[in-house]
């Protein structure tokens, strides 16, 4: 195996800083995001979630973006996970976007909370009927002895709702919102000198500064 510690990337596609930026965080975001998704980077919207256990662990994983709406960040889950566990008992969290074609990453800090029932319904009934079944079917993050056990469960649960286009939301599965309190937009230059702006909200307002690389 190559030494990992030689593996080594010049950046040098774009540049960042106060005064192109928007004044909003958010519209900068979208703006990114969009520039992602024109530029057909693979999963545009896929972030990691951060999370801290009740003992102070931290924990990431992926997950997929689905909305901004009112300045919060959106997405879905099992509230029985663990990241909804953990969400539960600390909503601090953060989200992390990296697009690495266009040699950049978005940081975001936040709180989060839960969305209201219709709109995580109204969702749940936009997903593909299988996602549906499996949201129903599986017991995410506890531990299961065999595969076999997930797919007898998927086979009782389209038994149950055999005929129905369209199956009801699971109570135990919903949507987070996250409200930013920091957003930093991290733009690759060479030499390691990268451009960092981050927002931070202060009083309501966002405040705008540059970071050291």
């Amino acid at each position: 195996m190559r030494p990992i510690a030689d593996i080594r990337k010049e950046y040098s596609k774009s540049t960042l800083d106060t005064g192109s930026i928007s004044k909003d965080p958010i519209t900068q975001f979208e703006r990114w995001l969009d520039e992602a998704l024109a530029s057909k980077v693979p999963e545009p919207n896929a972030l990691t979630l951060s999370t801290v256990s009740e003992d102070g662990r931290p924990s990431g994983r992926v997950v997929l973006l689905k909305g901004i709406e009112k300045g919060k960040f959106i997405f879905y889950t099992n509230y029985q996970s663990q990241k909804g566990r953990e969400l539960e008992h600390n909503p601090a969290c953060s989200l992390t976007f990296f697009w690495p074609e266009l040699e950049r990453q978005v940081r975001i800090e936040g709180v989060a909370s839960r969305t209201d029932s219709g709109s995580s319904e109204k969702y749940f009934q936009s997903r593909p009927r299988e996602s549906q079944v499996g949201a129903w079917a599986s017991p995410q993050s506890a531990i299961i002895v065999n595969r076999e056990i997930l797919e007898e469960r998927v086979k009782r649960i389209q038994e149950k709702f055999k005929g129905e286009e369209k199956l009801p939301k699971p109570s135990q599965w919903g949507g987070y919102e996250v409200e930013p309190n920091e957003i930093e937009f991290w733009q690759g230059r060479p030499n390691r000198l990268h451009d960092r702006i981050v927002f931070t909200r202060v009083d309501g307002l966002w405040q705008v500064h540059r970071l050291a690389p």
